[in-house]
């Protein structure tokens, strides 16, 4: 604006002075110089015009520049306003990225920087003073702010902390410096917090307050065995001295040696918990002198103490269930009692049922037992821990598997065995006979039968075997209507039939254990090339001494035979008129 005011000042001045250097011109010369004048003058004017619309144009120019930067400061300031009118509706909404060190939020970052967000920015500066507070030595105001173009850095050893931009500025309603100072301020105090902690000074005094705690616990330990080594002799003798053996019965279940053995391990276990006591206090206060391994503390807590802590948590949680299974358990219990106690009546017949025997009574009570024991663990089995996982699911199949391949002829046995019982082939003390073996039945299980011989022998048979083997029950037969003795004796074509019969009738009667009636009868039942082949026939009521009556039976006729002077013809004997002797003892011949 000076400027043009200037040069439009000049143009009146030169037109000025041009009017009066034509006024001064002579008349005469005015005809012949006047051209030239005139052309000079309107050369200059021209020259002045050209300077004047090219200060007009610059003019115009800042005017319009000056008009532009006004506006642009203008609109920047409405810009601004409306940022920070954002920023304040945002502010209340946005919760920012804390900067978290050692557990302590120092500040909030709400902008990017670049293309970094916040939360990296929190991040990386949360590292960087982490690093710094751990260091052994640390000088004091160790931080410094940084001013930028763009920025304001805060500084540690030549290392960028933390950049503050004017957008965190606005976010925090404060100018750039002024925030960088405030934040240089609260990291320098958490430095300096964090090198009180991990110093060089603190590792020294860690390190000797270490030394004492072990060389304490090292005299403890020599202090707690020599007292418990001291006191062992005393502890012993006074013990010694007021124990009895304990007697069950005629069984003594522990003497005195035994319980002094029993008071010794208990005195020395008690030793072992005292020092793993005194252990369990000193090992975490070590471990927390230094922060690098005081969470080790807790750690090492929690691995002694968590499994007693999930152990009484997993009880008290069960007790509902324990309960179910008390009860469930009480009710089977009762009701197998309540079966018991009519097996026992039907057993001694004081209760009776029609087509029930008493001898069925037990085998019914297993059964019944063995049912409610399996339907009462079927109702407890979902009641178990853990009965839901897969292991304890795996586990109980491989038993099961176990159990179905190694019992097969365990199961055939007793189902042989249980079958047995209701036919009721025999009974404890029947004198039977199983294949070759022939005895008395002195026990009988679910899967085994035991059978006593007469050369007092005691063969075990299985049940599966003794069930697809015949078997004949001589004690049956004697008690309802008795035992055919039989016997076979030969004798020649030259005896009549008629004395054999008499004598072989007699000598059954003499026999012990005979019954007279039913009379023993003779069979004639064979007539062979050399001789004729007799049989007596003769009851008995005493199977068990069925070996001694045909042994009395067998003698009888003999004696009989050879008083009557009758020669037996077995095996191959017959009578030759040749010279031979006859077949009898001396005192018989005649």
């Amino acid at each position: 604006m000076k400027n043009l005011l200037r040069y439009g000042f000049l143009t009146v001045l030169l037109w000025i002075s041009s009017v009066s250097l034509l006024a001064q011109v002579p008349v005469d010369t005015v005809g012949m110089t006047r051209d030239s004048i005139i052309s000079e003058l309107s050369s200059q004017l021209q020259s002045l015009t050209s300077q004047l619309q090219d200060m007009n144009m610059h003019n115009i120019m800042l005017q319009e520049e000056l008009e532009r930067t006004g506006q642009k400061v203008k609109m920047d300031s409405i810009s601004l306003a409306k940022r920070i009118h954002l920023i304040d509706s945002l502010r209340a909404i946005t919760p920012g990225a804390p900067l978290v060190v050692e557990g302590d939020t120092l500040l909030r970052l709400y902008a990017h920087r670049g293309g970094v967000t916040p939360e990296a920015r929190a991040k990386t500066a949360g590292e960087q003073i982490t690093e710094l507070g751990h260091r052994l030595t640390l000088r004091a105001d160790t931080l410094y702010v940084f001013e930028g173009d763009f920025s304001s850095d805060i500084m540690a050893a030549g290392e960028v902390i933390l950049s503050i931009t004017d957008m965190d500025g606005l976010w925090a309603a404060k100018p750039r410096a002024e925030l960088a100072a405030d934040y240089t301020k609260l990291i320098q105090d958490k430095v300096d917090e964090i090198h009180e902690e991990y110093g060089l000074h603190r590792k020294l005094w860690g390190l000797c307050l270490a030394v004492f705690i072990i060389v304490v616990q090292i005299l403890l330990l020599f202090l707690t065995n020599r007292l418990f080594l001291r006191w062992k002799g005393h502890v012993m003798r006074r013990v010694v001295r007021r124990l009895n053996p304990i007697v069950i019965k005629d069984y003594e279940f522990l003497n005195i040696h035994k319980q002094g053995i029993i008071v010794m391990t208990c005195y020395e276990a008690l030793r072992y918990l005292l020092i793993l006591l005194q252990l369990f206090v000193t090992i975490p206060l070590l471990f927390s002198i230094f922060p690098e391994t005081e969470t080790l503390t807790f750690t090492i807590l929690g691995y002694i103490w968590n499994p007693f802590k999930d152990i009484l948590l997993s009880v008290v949680n069960y007790i509902p269930k324990l309960c179910q299974i008390i009860v469930i358990w009480l009710c089977f219990h009762y009701q197998l009692r309540l079966i018991r106690y009519f097996a026992d009546e039907i057993e001694s017949e004081h209760l009776k049922i029609n087509g029930f025997y008493p001898d069925w009574a037990k085998p019914s009570y297993y059964i019944l037992r063995v049912l409610l024991y399996s339907l009462m663990i079927v109702m407890i089995w979902p009641l178990l821990p853990s009965s839901d996982s897969q292991v304890f699911q795996g586990v109980s199949v491989f038993i099961g598997i176990v159990v179905s391949l190694g019992s097969t002829s365990i199961v055939g046995n007793l189902m042989a065995g249980l079958v047995m019982t209701y036919m009721r082939p025999f009974h404890i003390g029947d004198y039977i006979k199983v294949g070759d073996t022939v005895g008395e039945v002195i026990e009988k299980t679910v899967f085994v039968t035991r059978i006593r011989t007469r050369k007092n022998e005691v063969v075990t048979i299985q049940n599966s075997s003794l069930m697809g083997s015949q078997t004949s029950n001589f004690s049956v037969a004697a008690r309802n209507f008795g035992i055919i003795v039989h016997t076979k004796v030969t004798i020649g074509y030259d005896v009549p039939w008629q004395k054999v019969k008499d004598i072989m009738e007699s000598a059954a009667l003499a026999t012990p254990g005979i019954k007279h009636k039913p009379h023993p009868f003779m069979m004639i039942t064979a007539l062979n090339d050399f001789y004729v082949e007799y049989e007596i026939n003769a009851c008995t009521d005493n199977a068990v001494k069925l070996p001694a009556v045909y042994s009395a039976l067998h003698a009888n006729l003999l004696n009989r035979f050879f008083e009557e002077g009758v020669e037996i013809m077995s095996p191959h004997i017959y009578a030759r008129r040749d010279g031979i002797d006859v077949q009898m003892p001396e005192e018989f011949k005649s």
